[in-house]
């Protein structure tokens, strides 16, 4: 069973730490945030994997980047030191492996995606500013790898597009409802969106990619359905680069975990019955059948002999009411004792 069959399957949220660039170009940074995701309970880390040049034309690589963002003088030499090579990937993923936490990455480019096909990744994701790269997608679909498409910038009848084109290849792939805006104004996360998309999308597990401020919001997405979370995590907030501020510090990471797995517990099963921690709610206060006055034997029971109290014993259930009027007193009774089915003919 791949790992998106599990997901499907379990009970269990899945939820994705994406380190992205917030490694600040350096891998013991990045080994530093893998560990966090992993002590914070997390399923998996992803990064971001790409080919400058087949991302990007030469006069966008060229261009001045000027800023306090900036790790370059041009937006190429400012990329440049953001990305890992294959063979530092390679170094991130048996670290993760060691550490017993899943390792992936999105694929920004095709010649980035065979590679992280090539080192046996348990999934691809499809970010959102990937989401219209049709030779991109198409070449995701056609090779059977688990995805996971992230649906930013886009409307629903292109994702129903992207959900047919990946369908008429394979199942094994999720939808993640995703704004991107960074952050994200709570106005525009539009929660509702899953549920729909879960109607619209039966047959593959659905998502939520988080680019807001704080964790609620997240939390609650879990509530709606979601089977994956994403969300950015950062060592810092204040560190240098543009996802910093809508990324998860360490303790707001495990706090978010912890939340999710009390959400997955409290969801429960659909179906309302009492249940065992009400017992005692209901001994104390749960009320009964008792006699409202002090009958005699042979009394033919009214609704003026009844009242419904609090009662130690407890009597019978108040929706056992009517089939107790009309009976006889087999017994003489006194006010306040509950009533029973032996009192009554």
């Amino acid at each position: 069973m791949n790992i998106l069959s599990q997901i499907k399957a379990s009970e269990k949220t899945f939820i994705i730490a994406e380190i992205g660039q917030n490694h600040q170009g350096d891998i013991n940074v990045a080994k530093q945030l893998i560990k966090v995701a992993k002590e914070c309970g997390v399923d998996c880390v992803k990064f971001q994997k790409t080919c400058l040049t087949e991302k990007f034309t030469q006069s966008a690589l060229d261009a001045i980047y000027e800023g306090p963002n900036s790790w370059g003088e041009t937006y190429g030499s400012h990329k440049q030191h953001l990305e890992f090579s294959e063979e530092e990937f390679l170094q991130l993923q048996t670290y993760s492996k060691e550490l017993g936490i899943l390792f992936t990455a999105s694929a920004m480019d095709p010649q980035s995606f065979d590679f992280l096909k090539s080192i046996n990744v348990p999934f691809v994701k499809i970010g959102s500013g990937d989401f219209n790269n049709h030779f991109l997608m198409m070449k995701a679909a056609q090779s059977g790898i688990p995805l996971i498409i992230s649906t930013g910038m886009a409307d629903v009848n292109f994702v129903k597009t992207i959900y047919q084109l990946v369908s008429s290849y394979h199942k094994d792939f999720a939808i993640l409802h995703c704004v991107s805006a960074y952050p994200t104004p709570y106005k525009d996360v539009n929660l509702k969106v899953i549920p729909e998309f879960q109607a619209l999308f039966p047959d593959i597990p659905i998502g939520y990619s988080g680019h807001e401020l704080d964790i609620h919001i997240t939390v609650a997405a879990v509530a709606l359905g979601a089977k994956i979370i994403e969300r950015h995590i950062t060592l810092n907030k204040n560190l240098k680069g543009t996802d910093h501020k809508c990324s998860l510090e360490p303790n707001e990471l495990k706090k978010m975990v912890a939340l999710i797995r009390d959400v997955e517990v409290s969801l429960g099963q659909p179906l309302k019955q009492i249940q065992p921690s009400e017992i005692p709610c209901f001994k104390k206060l749960g009320k009964s059948l008792v006699y409202g006055k002090n009958l005699v034997i042979g009394h033919k029971l009214r609704d003026s002999d009844i009242k419904i109290k609090v009662s130690v014993p407890k009597g019978l259930d108040p929706l056992e009411c009517h089939k107790i009027l009309g009976k006889v007193l087999k017994y003489s009774v006194r006010k306040d004792d509950p009533v029973n089915s032996e009192q009554i003919d």
